[in-house]
């Protein structure tokens, strides 16, 4: 049934009162102004709010180390030596895949090098990797240098998929219509799963199935998807994905990323990598003598034993995924950024539009607010009102309404703060 949504302080608290999720924003700590009332955070997207829990997971850890020494590989509530391994089956929840696709290591842009180590292997003939024009630098940088690594010019090498002049997001049939032509020389399609700038979401599947049968590889950087969107990661059949856990996954400021390695790759010992002790089969991982034999699955591109610290405030975090499950966090992302929308649309100023996708299919949790004229005074306006979003250049202000822990009183107060400093 479709919401009728309204823009009353009624409509909002009536919405809360009755949301399923609403109990958990008590289980956030939310940052406060000096005047002792809350920000109204709509930041999530860049850094996600702490569990209260947290304190209490890396106390535990603290204790056993205290306790135990060296002995907590092995003695501790939670021993250290398989501690990764805690957090895998809640992960592969959050991503959709199998446990055997899913390892939490190292930070996302390593990863994406580790990625590409193994799924960018270009030839003379195919060498060509195709990603968004507008993709996170990041992403960019470490791509780059990969196609430098391998010996070729990323103006030949690079393709880069724009926008239609006088638009701003990729149409599908675009993207379609590169891989058809330049099939055969793709070796790679690597885009971000929601572009951090506009908020697009890409087709995983139909990406996947138009560069497979091109015998083009592909995988997808998901920092903005990963506790966002209700991904299928292992049904939409990519090859890799990778994130990380700091923006949606509430794990704590430049904490570790996640790697998904497609099921059919699982026992590709083939596959090139860059190794380490930690990716070596635990049977014989502490006899120090024996050839690199990877473990099965994701687990096998592992470098260095995990920090547990890290991982202990991400497991905090990822126990509230789990109980909670993706599916109503995406029924309730629906309707928080559906009212979000509509209140935007009802401000009568055209110095602002949202230019993220109107479709609810190709969207998450955030809205992208293009400013006219590029004016960040807007945004530092705002800001000074209790507002906690963010600014990217040139001239978008970025709000994602996290269903975790933001409410629709939240949206409202947020639009009423917008009006105020347009008018």
């Amino acid at each position: 049934m479709t919401t009728i949504f309204e823009a009353t302080t009624a409509f909002a608290q009536k919405m809360d009162a009755s949301d399923p999720l609403k109990d958990y924003r008590s289980k956030f700590h939310m940052p406060v102004q000096k005047n002792g009332k809350e920000h109204i955070y709509l930041c999530g997207n860049s850094l996600g709010l702490q569990p209260k829990t947290v304190r209490a997971y890396l106390e535990e850890e603290l204790k056993d180390w205290e306790r135990y020494g060296v002995e907590g590989h092995f003695h501790a509530k939670h021993p250290w030596m398989p501690y990764h391994e805690f957090l895998t089956d809640a992960m592969a929840k959050v991503v959709g895949a199998k446990p055997i696709e899913v390892v939490v290591m190292n930070t996302l842009s390593v990863n994406l090098h580790l990625m590409m180590v193994s799924f960018y292997r270009p030839t003379n003939t195919r060498f060509k990797i195709v990603m968004e024009s507008d993709a996170f630098p990041s992403d960019r940088y470490a791509i780059e240098s990969q196609i430098k690594f391998h010996g070729f010019d990323p103006a030949d090498a690079l393709v880069e998929l724009k926008p239609r002049t006088g638009e701003e997001l990729i149409r599908h049939e675009d993207i379609e219509k590169v891989i058809q032509e330049q099939g055969n020389e793709i070796a790679l399609i690597l885009l971000g799963g929601v572009n951090y700038y506009t908020g697009q979401v890409f087709d995983f599947k139909e990406i996947a199935r138009l560069g497979h049968s091109k015998g083009c590889l592909v995988g997808f950087d998901l920092a903005h998807g990963a506790g966002n969107l209700n991904l299928q990661l292992h049904d939409s059949n990519i090859d890799f994905a990778v994130w990380c856990t700091y923006k949606y996954l509430n794990s704590g400021p430049g904490s570790l990323g996640g790697c998904f390695v497609h099921e059919r790759h699982a026992n590709d010992k083939s596959l090139p990598r860059f190794a380490g002790w930690w990716g070596h089969n635990k049977e014989t991982r502490f006899n120090m003598r024996f050839d690199f034999d990877p473990i099965a699955g994701a687990e096998g591109w592992q470098l260095s034993n995990p920090p547990i610290l890290a991982m202990a405030a991400m497991r905090a975090s990822l126990d509230i995924f789990d109980e909670v499950g993706m599916e109503k966090l995406n029924q309730k992302t629906i309707l928080l950024t559906g009212y979000l929308e509509f209140l935007l649309d009802n401000i009568p100023n055209e110095s602002i539009r949202i230019i993220t996708p109107r479709d609810k299919k190709q969207r998450g949790c955030q809205l992208s607010i293009q400013v006219k004229n590029a004016d960040k005074t807007l945004f530092d306006q705002i800001t000074k009102d209790g507002v906690i979003a963010d600014w990217r250049e040139p001239d978008v202000i970025r709000v994602a309404p996290i269903p975790l822990y933001n409410s629709f009183m939240d949206v409202y107060r947020f639009v009423e703060v917008l009006k105020k400093n347009l008018s």
